[in-house]
């Protein structure tokens, strides 16, 4: 069954535009809290189901997180509020305090215009497709507050931050740290402005941070890992050993060396389990995306790891590894999954892990990665209106097989349509940059053409 509003990361769109208005948002955080509530909790007598409500930095978080307040307190549950924090803090948090559910308010890499809600269980992973088609039925069922005996109460949670700092840290070895290292990292203006820094000073390392004045306006504006030649620059102003970049709600990660080379979340991943077989710790393969580059599936193939590719999106690469019980996965874009540090794909806790490598092999980034030699790959977002269907248009799929035909075995075509946006990203990956180029260009227009 389709589902209406819930895409591949929770609920997302323009604020003012259905679904991220405040009345739909209310009645959301109601249905969600009613089938909190109906769920078999072994709660306490008189306890209620207690949810989590963290945010990034978006000035519209204070309105949408208002109106999931007074939805999950209408229905019986009681909220606790941590403020402005990443969302893989929030996803350890449920655990960490035994809650019964979190949600995240955050459109993530999105600019500051939009906004969404995420939500985890209380195992601290994405919800079920289940799930999610029982909170959109709740949607057609009126509002009945619960009596005012029975409300949700509300508190802040004043240690969220100094918790999830101490949680990243312990997934650095403890014989290890960072001194020597000056480190800058970029947390995008978004919600890990006043947590990436600390846990890498903590370590010991040298810190120059920048993203971190958020106000509400400005999140991933020309920063972060969406925008990461900004980072590239203060990499080689302040002569740093490293740069890291984080997303707007901290769960993507990108890495720039000394010389302000950029490595992606293909290389990244690859850079951990190179390092992690090396240890003797590598369990079983990774998986990545239909997106992940060629070159690194082929240099997996050399070092005898298996690889699979799953469909574009996180949650997509958490069930192939959950199917195969595996740990290492993730995406270009920098969504990295490491199920034996965390729950959820994790910036920070993705960057400790590269850390360790580089740390413990005394090896820069380029080192790690030398022999690996990427494709060319052009990525082109094709605004389109929501009604485009992608897969019924002919021009499309001739011009698609037309570049197949001419890039042979020697090249890929990717077309799909953005579970979080209105736009139809193009890829074409090949050992030849021109045609890659080339024909990019001409299946975006005509994607742009077929959709007018």
């Amino acid at each position: 069954m389709t589902k209406k509003y819930f895409g591949t990361d929770g609920i997302r769109g323009r604020v003012g535009q259905d679904p991220i208005t405040p009345g739909l948002i209310l009645h959301l955080g109601y249905s969600a809290g009613k089938v909190l509530a109906a769920a078999d909790w072994h709660l306490m007598e008189g306890e209620r189901p207690a949810v989590l409500i963290g945010k990034d930095t978006r000035v519209s978080g204070y309105m949408l997180e208002s109106a999931l307040e007074a939805g999950l307190s209408a229905a019986g549950v009681d909220v606790l509020l941590s403020g402005p924090m990443p969302t893989p803090a929030v996803a350890y948090l449920i655990r960490a305090l035994r809650l019964q559910a979190g949600i995240v308010i955050s459109a993530s890499h999105n600019p500051f215009e939009d906004n969404g809600v995420k939500f985890f269980s209380s195992k601290g992973s994405k919800l079920s497709d289940e799930i999610e088609h029982e909170i959109e039925a709740g949607l057609d069922v009126p509002i009945e507050v619960m009596p005012s005996s029975q409300l949700g109460k509300v508190q802040r949670l004043g240690d969220a931050a100094g918790r999830y700092i101490e949680f990243c840290k312990s997934t650095f070895p403890h014989h290890l740290d960072l001194r020597g290292l000056r480190i800058v990292v970029d947390c995008a203006n978004g919600a890990a402005y006043h947590i990436a820094g600390h846990v890498l000073h903590e370590l010991g390392a040298d810190v120059v941070a920048i993203g971190v004045e958020p106000d509400g306006l400005n999140i991933n504006h020309e920063c972060g890992a969406t925008h990461c030649e900004t980072l590239q620059k203060a990499v080689k102003k302040h002569r740093a050993d490293l740069g890291i970049a984080l997303d707007g709600d901290g769960d993507r990660l990108m890495m720039v060396d000394q010389k302000g080379k950029l490595y992606d979340g293909d290389q990244l991943i690859y850079i951990i389990a190179k390092h992690r077989q090396q240890k003797g710790l590598m369990t079983g393969g990774v998986v990545g995306t239909k997106m992940t580059n060629l070159a690194i599936e082929n240099s997996f193939h050399k070092l005898k790891i298996p690889f699979l590719r799953a469909n574009v999106g996180d949650r997509y690469v958490m069930e192939l590894l959950k199917e195969k019980g595996w740990h290492l996965g993730g995406e270009g874009s920098g969504h990295i999954i490491c199920l034996d540090k965390h729950t959820t794909g994790d910036g920070i806790i993705s960057a400790m892990q590269v850390l360790y490598a580089l740390k413990e092999g005394n090896k820069t980034l380029a080192e790690w990665m030398r022999g690996v030699k990427l494709y060319p790959q052009r990525l082109i977002n094709v605004k389109t209106p929501k009604s485009f269907d992608l897969a019924t248009s002919k021009v499309v799929q001739e011009a698609q097989l037309e570049a197949e035909a001419d890039l042979s075995s020697k090249g890929r075509v990717l077309l799909r349509a953005s579970g979080t946006e209105p736009l139809i990203r193009v890829m074409v990956e090949g050992e030849s940059k021109q045609k890659v180029d080339d024909w990019a260009i001409h299946i975006a227009k005509t994607v742009q053409t077929a959709s007018t």
